[in-house]
């Protein structure tokens, strides 16, 4: 998918498809078990400044997730 960014890139309140996991086979397993599978809707609620964590939701799943995380998580937009 061509049209897709970083999830870190996200502002509050908006909204994307997870495209896409830039990680390894381990923390691929932990996002995966918290419900963060590729094609789930995804939403960010909000952002911590000086480059911290980032809220988000998906489903009726609230997660804080590191910045480093998020930058490899890639979102297509809402259709």
């Amino acid at each position: 998918m061509t049209d897709t960014r970083p999830l870190a890139e996200l502002m509050p309140g908006d909204n994307g498809i997870i495209a896409r996991l830039k990680v390894d086979e381990a923390l691929y397993q932990r996002l995966s078990a918290m419900g963060l599978r590729i094609g789930r809707p995804i939403q960010v609620i909000r952002r911590a400044a000086l480059s911290g964590p980032i809220q988000v939701r998906v489903g009726f799943t609230d997660l804080i997730l590191r910045r480093v995380d998020a930058l490899n998580i890639c979102v297509a937009p809402a259709a």
